[in-house]
């Protein structure tokens, strides 16, 4: 590993989250104490878009019972950048989540991050791996909120949210 890669966050001491946020899924990845590795973590599902008061309440006890005090949300621009429906759609939910991350009494920050074929990894992952056409489901969103976390923290100090 190059000296830079992942250095700035050795004095972070405190877990991150990748989230990728998705109409009815939110895959939710972990890294360790210093910010070095990503791991997935789990697949939080719900029945309708909308329904997001569950969702909410189990990030809050992944983050409550982990010590999280950074996430690192997905925002899924287009192809050239720009921002289109899913984005807002993230956007709304980060706000969400603060309030409710407030309301608990938990501060962690909350980083808008490019996930731009984040997705599309994960499956070739999940391909390379030798999953199942029939499994992938199971782990793609929490593999993508993986690579999500893993790009921030190697590229953590240039913000794009």
């Amino acid at each position: 590993m190059p000296v830079s890669a992942g250095m700035s966050f050795l004095c972070h001491m405190g877990k991150m989250m990748g989230l990728d946020y998705g109409s009815r899924t939110v895959g939710v990845a972990l890294s360790d104490e210093l910010g070095l590795i990503a791991s997935p973590y789990e697949t939080v599902t719900r029945e309708k878009e909308g329904k997001l008061r569950p969702t909410l309440r189990r990030i809050l006890e992944i983050c409550r019972d982990e010590g999280v005090d950074r996430i690192i949300l997905g925002l899924p621009l287009n192809m050239d950048g720009s921002r289109g429906e899913r984005a807002e759609k993230t956007e709304a939910f980060r706000e969400l989540l603060r309030s409710r991350l407030l309301s608990e009494g938990m501060e962690p920050d909350i980083i808008l991050w490019d996930e731009r074929l984040s997705t599309v990894g994960a499956i070739e992952i999940l391909e390379e791996s030798g999953v199942p056409a029939s499994e992938r489901k199971t782990y793609v969103d929490k593999i993508a909120a993986s690579l999500i976390l893993e790009d921030y923290m190697k590229n953590g100090d240039k913000s794009n949210g």
